[in-house]
């Protein structure tokens, strides 16, 4: 069958040497290149053991903080649930009651607050979005789970300790 363009290219192969036959100089070429590798640096972070330093801005797992006085901050706004390209938050907001006044700090705070991590793509935005500087990705790495039920995750796991409990 003709080519389209009628072009060819003739590839031309010089007949190899006796000693490139017997590929020595390429096996004394990979073993240099082997035994180079023996004395740099390891690539690799032994995890578990060594934990791997971070940029300054990393984005870790989100977490819901406290004001000074051990109040929620989040007053159920939904701007970063709106601002999430990924509509991996979802809350529902609810009224203060009068018993409640020592955790939360306004009317309306967010009964339930849940973030979809397997959807999460840590973007930032919902952070630059809350007014109340509520939601930060400050936390670790999100740990490897099986189920996908454990990647949802609620205020119990997003909320930060009140500083009593905090050490």
């Amino acid at each position: 069958m003709e080519s389209l363009s009628n072009k060819k290219k003739v590839l031309e192969q010089k007949p190899l040497s006796f000693m490139e036959k017997m590929y020595l100089p390429a096996i004394a070429k990979g073993m240099g290149i082997t035994i180079s590798h023996l004395f740099k640096k390891e690539a690799t972070v032994r995890y578990p053991e060594v934990e791997r330093e971070f940029s300054t801005n990393f984005r870790g797992m989100h977490s819901l903080k406290r004001d000074e006085n051990g109040k929620e901050r989040c007053t159920a706004c939904g701007l970063c649930a709106l601002s999430c390209p990924a509509e991996a938050i979802t809350m529902i907001a609810a009224e203060r009651k009068p018993e409640e006044k020592h955790l939360y700090r306004e009317e309306k705070y967010a009964a339930t607050y849940e973030i979809n991590m397997l959807r999460c793509i840590f973007c930032g935005l919902c952070e630059e979005a809350c007014p109340k500087e509520a939601i930060y990705l400050d936390g670790p790495i999100v740990p490897a789970d099986y189920l996908r039920k454990d990647f949802i995750y609620g205020k119990d796991k997003l909320v930060e300790a009140p500083l009593e409990m905090k050490k």
